[in-house]
C-alpha cells in the first residue's frame, strides 16, 4: 500500500487569483488529464475539459450548481488554493469480480470563492485514474440550501455513436450524442473511435437526487447532468461523483468497472463473515411442500438460498398486507404455507431463506420486520418495487440498506434501482435489478448491449431462466443462458427463474401454474458447478450488441462464457491459463442434432494454455466451458 500525504499549495488570495487559471490533474500513467479552468471571457466562470494522450475526450464544458432563491454557483470565481495528493491503495473486497482491486489515483482539491457578494466558498475535488476521471462538488454552507439544477455538462466535438435507454429496465437502442433525449440512463456508453470508448456516470449516490443525462436544447453536442427534482441540505455537503471512464475497447471498459467501487468509501461492516454470496432458486407455489421441495433441490444442486416471492404475506399491492405475518395471497396460491417450518427445515440442511417484501410494506414496517426476520433466521430480503429518483427516495433506500446490515440481512433491490458502488461500503447489498433481465425475454443482441453498458455499474440480477419456453422462443439458446450466467455478474445469482423442482406441487401458485418442472438431466452439472463471485476476471473480446467472451477464475478453475448475436466463427485462445498446468475442459455447446429438449452437447477434453479451440456459433447461440485444473 502506498498513500502519499497531501501536498498543500495554499496561497494568499491576492497572489493567486489571476484570471484564466488552469489546474491540471493527470492519471498515474500520465495518459489522462482533467483540466479545470476559469474563463475570463465569461465572467470568470468555471469550466473543465478531459484529454487522453492529446485526444480531446470532453471539450470545454460547464461546471456549477444552481440553487433555490440564490444566485448560481458558477461564475465570478476566484481560485483560492489547491491541495494535491496521490493514493495507491489496493483493497480486498468481501466478494467481487476479482479478489483484489487496485485503487490508484491523483487527486486535486480546488478551493474557490466568489469575487462578488455573497462571497460563497466551495470546492471541486478532481481525481484522475488510469481508468478515467471523476469530480464532485463540496459546498461550504452554514444555512440550508436547495439545489434546483446541476450545471455540469459534457461537451463533445463530434456526434459520436452511443447506446441509449431511458429507464433502468428499458430496451437499449443505438443512437448518438445529438439523438439523446431527456433522462438517458447511466452509465452512458459512447464510441468515440474504433479504439476509444467512454462511459459517463454517477458514483456514490446516497443522499442526493438521482442524476441522468439530458441533451442541451441549445447545443446538440452538449450532454447535461440532470438531477431528478431538488436536493436539500442543511449545511455543508458533497455531491455524488460524476465520472468519465476511458478505455480502448468495450471489453476494457467492462474489465475495469471497479473504478466505480473506488469512488465509494470502504466497507463499514466490521464483521462481514455473515455475508455469503451464492445461487438462489425462487419458490413460486407459496406452499410448505413447495418450499421443502426447493430446499431439497438446492441441497442436491449446490444452491445456497431459496427465495419466497411476492404473495407470502398477502397481496403486495395492498397497503393492508402485513409483512410481519404469513398470510398467503389467494390470487397467487391457496397455500398452505408454514414458513417457520420451512425456515427450520432449510437451516437444518444448510440452506438460507430470502423473503420478498414490496415497497408498500417496507415503507410502513421496515424497522419492525428487519429485526423480526433476523429472529426468524431469515438470511436476506428482496426489496421490491422500491421508489427511486428523488432525494427523499434515495436517502430512504440507502438508510434501509444500512438498517438491514444492522440486522445481518443481505439484500437484493429490484426494479429501477441502478447501483453506483454502494456495495463496497455496505456489502450486504449483494445485487440489484435495474436491468432488462430474463423476465423481459431479451435476446442475445440485447444481452450483449447490457453486458457492455449496464454491467459497468455493478452487479445485475438478471433472473436467469433455463427450461422456460421463452429461452427457445424469444431469447437464444440454452447454452447462451449458461454463458450469460458467467458474463452477467451477480453475487446472488438467481437460476431456473421460471422453473421449479419436479416434486413441487402441481397447479399451485400464480407463476407456478405454468412454470416447467426441472428434469434431472446432464445440463444441470453446469449450474451445479457455477460460482457467483470470482478471484479474477478477464474480458477476452467484445463488440457491443454483437459478441462477447469472458473468462472468470474461481480457486484453481476457470469458467468461460461466450455469446453471439449473429453466426460467427470463434477462435478461442486459452493463454490466460496457468502455463505449467493441464486442464480438463467440459464444453457445453448448442447442437440442433441432439435428441434432447435443450439440444446441449457436453464433451470433455484436456487442454493447456497453448490450446486453441474453434467453434462455429449459430445465430443467438453461445459456448460455456468449465476448465478444471488437473
Amino acid at each position: 500500500m502506498k498513500i502519499l500525504l497531501p501536498i498543500f499549495a495554499s496561497l494568499f488570495l491576492c497572489a493567486f487569483c489571476s484570471y484564466g487559471t488552469e489546474v491540471k490533474t493527470q492519471s498515474p500513467d500520465k495518459k489522462n488529464f482533467l483540466i479545470v479552468k476559469l474563463n475570463p471571457e465569461k465572467n470568470n466562470s468555471l469550466f473543465y475539459s478531459i484529454e487522453k494522450q492529446g485526444i480531446i475526450i470532453i471539450a470545454d464544458s460547464p461546471l456549477g450548481l444552481a440553487f433555490e432563491n440564490q444566485l448560481p454557483l458558477s461564475n465570478n470565481l476566484l481560485l483560492i488554493s489547491t491541495q494535491k495528493r496521490e493514493v495507491d491503495e489496493p483493497w480486498k473486497p468481501v466478494y467481487g469480480e476479482k479478489n483484489r482491486y487496485s485503487n490508484h489515483f491523483n487527486e486535486t482539491t480546488l478551493n474557490f470563492k466568489e469575487s462578488k457578494a455573497p462571497f460563497r466558498s466551495f470546492s471541486v475535488i478532481v481525481r484522475a485514474y488510469n481508468e478515467g476521471v471523476a469530480f464532485r462538488y463540496v459546498v461550504a454552507s452554514e444555512q440550508p440550501v436547495t439545489i434546483t439544477q446541476e450545471l455540469t455538462g459534457f461537451r463533445f466535438e463530434k456526434d459520436y455513436t452511443s447506446w441509449i435507454a431511458y429507464r433502468a429496465q428499458a430496451k437499449y437502442f443505438k443512437g448518438s450524442i445529438s439523438k439523446t433525449g431527456k433522462g438517458c440512463e447511466r452509465p452512458y456508453v459512447i464510441e468515440m473511435a474504433e479504439k476509444l470508448y467512454i462511459a459517463l456516470g454517477e458514483a456514490a449516490l446516497t443522499d442526493n437526487a438521482r442524476m441522468k443525462f439530458d441533451r442541451s436544447e441549445n447545443d446538440s453536442l452538449l450532454i447535461l447532468a440532470a438531477i431528478e427534482g431538488k436536493a436539500e441540505y442543511k449545511a455543508t455537503f458533497s455531491t455524488p461523483w460524476r465520472y468519465v471512464m476511458i478505455a480502448d475497447s468495450p471489453s476494457k471498459l467492462l474489465e475495469q468497472n471497479s473504478f466505480i467501487l473506488n469512488l465509494n468509501e470502504p466497507s463499514k461492516i466490521a464483521d462481514a463473515s455473515w455475508i455469503k454470496p451464492g445461487k438462489v432458486i425462487r419458490e413460486v407455489t407459496l406452499t410448505t411442500v413447495g418450499g421443502k421441495a426447493c430446499v431439497d433441490f438446492a441441497v442436491r444442486h449446490n444452491i445456497s438460498y431459496v427465495e419466497f416471492d411476492a404473495g407470502w404475506y398477502g397481496s403486495e399491492y395492498n397497503n393492508a398486507s402485513d409483512a410481519r405475518s404469513v398470510n398467503v395471497d389467494p390470487s397467487r396460491s391457496p397455500g398452505p404455507l408454514e414458513l417457520q417450518e420451512v425456515i427450520k427445515y432449510a437451516k437444518d440442511k444448510g440452506i438460507g431463506i430470502i423473503l420478498y417484501v414490496n415497497q408498500r410494506a417496507l415503507s410502513q414496517q421496515l424497522d419492525t420486520i428487519l429485526s423480526l426476520y433476523q429472529s426468524w433466521g431469515v438470511k436476506g430480503v428482496k426489496y421490491g418495487f422500491v421508489d427511486v429518483g428523488s432525494q427523499k427516495n434515495t436517502s430512504w433506500l440507502h438508510e434501509a440498506i444500512r438498517k438491514a446490515a444492522e440486522h445481518r440481512l443481505m439484500l437484493d433491490i429490484h426494479d429501477e434501482y441502478r447501483p453506483t458502488g454502494y456495495s463496497r461500503t455496505y456489502p450486504n447489498l449483494l445485487t440489484q435489478e435495474g436491468i432488462r433481465g430474463d423476465e423481459e425475454s431479451p435476446d442475445n443482441q440485447h444481452v450483449l448491449i447490457t453486458m457492455f453498458t449496464r454491467m459497468l455499474a455493478g452487479a445485475g440480477d438478471h433472473t436467469n431462466c433455463y427450461f422456460a419456453p421463452r429461452v427457445d422462443e424469444k431469447m437464444g439458446s440454452h447454452v447462451s443462458q449458461m454463458a450469460k450466467a458467467i458474463c452477467i455478474y451477480s453475487p446472488w445469482q438467481f437460476i431456473y427463474w421460471y422453473d421449479r423442482p419436479d416434486n413441487s406441487p402441481r397447479n399451485k401458485g400464480g407463476a407456478g401454474q405454468t412454470n416447467p418442472f426441472i428434469p434431472e438431466i446432464a445440463d444441470l452439472s453446469f449450474y451445479d458447478a457455477l460460482p457467483t463471485v470470482w478471484d479474477e476476471t478477464k474480458v477476452i473480446e467484445g463488440k457491443i450488441g454483437e459478441y462477447g467472451t469472458m473468462a472468470r477464475k474461481s480457486g484453481e478453475n476457470w469458467f468461460l462464457g461466450s455469446l453471439t448475436d449473429l453466426p460467427r466463427s470463434l477462435k478461442l485462445s486459452l493463454k490466460f491459463l496457468d502455463k505449467k498446468a493441464k486442464y480438463e475442459a467440459t464444453i457445453y455447446n448448442d447442437d440442433s442434432s441432439m435428441d434432447t429438449s435443450t439440444k446441449v452437447r457436453i464433451v470433455k477434453q484436456i487442454v493447456t494454455s497453448a490450446s486453441l479451440l474453434n467453434f462455429d456459433l449459430k445465430n443467438k447461440n453461445g459456448i460455456a466451458i468449465i476448465l478444471r485444473k488437473v
